[in-house]
């Protein structure tokens, strides 16, 4: 998962000098949200193609106050740069060494292409959210009470927290999962969301329905 393992070296980054009309045509070609500028081969800052289409003719050196300075070293984790696609609202990261030299970059394809080899993602399975306060929360026992109805945790995140509440969700292998919200509703928790058909509630649906039908008589 790190950084190092999945640098493409295809997009260079512009020097100061280098127009900006070439630049933003570049990014169009590649279908990237920024272009990289480098200065005597240090990066220097990032500027987004949207902003580019909009700017008067002249060097990307004119732009220095403009420069958008995002990046990630080569010796970080993938991880990492999830949360630089969402502040900048980019779709590729320029990847620099300790002393700023621009060595490549990693994009939105190359991050889904890795993660969608994680069980979390490819394996077949139910989703569930569970709500828990703080105080009471316990990865521990939220592992035992999936396991004690045979079933598997293939990954886990926090998908919400405030200073009172967390919410967890899970994807867990299919087995008994009737069984598992009835234990975690037991054990204090709240499922508040869930992604696969419940027995219980398809089986009173269809007597409902019936129901229905026969008031209709």
């Amino acid at each position: 998962m790190f950084i190092k393992d999945y640098i493409s070296k295809d997009y260079p980054a512009f020097n100061w000098s280098d127009s900006i009309e070439e630049a933003c045509e570049f990014a169009k070609e590649f279908g990237y949200s920024h272009v990289f500028i480098k200065k005597q081969g240090v990066f220097a800052g990032a500027l987004s193609q949207s902003f580019l289409e909009e700017s008067p003719e002249g060097t990307l050196g004119s732009l220095e106050i403009h420069f958008e300075r995002f990046a990630i070293l080569e010796d970080g984790s993938i991880l990492d740069t999830v949360k630089l696609f969402h502040i900048f609202n980019a779709n590729v990261v320029p990847v620099i060494g300790l002393t700023e030299k621009y060595l490549g970059y990693i994009s939105c394809d190359d991050i889904f292409n890795e993660f969608s080899k994680y069980p979390l993602f490819s394996e077949p399975g139910a989703i569930l959210t569970i709500q828990t306060t703080s105080k009471h929360y316990s990865f521990t026992e939220i592992a035992r009470i999936v396991e004690s109805n045979n079933a598997k945790i293939y990954g886990c995140y926090v998908s919400a927290i405030n200073e009172d509440n967390f919410w967890l969700t899970l994807k867990i292998s299919s087995e008994n999962l009737t069984s598992i919200d009835e234990t975690f509703e037991r054990y204090g928790y709240h499922v508040v969301h869930k992604h696969y058909n419940d027995e219980k509630e398809d089986l009173l649906k269809d007597r409902f329905g019936f129901f229905q039908k026969y008031l209709e008589f």
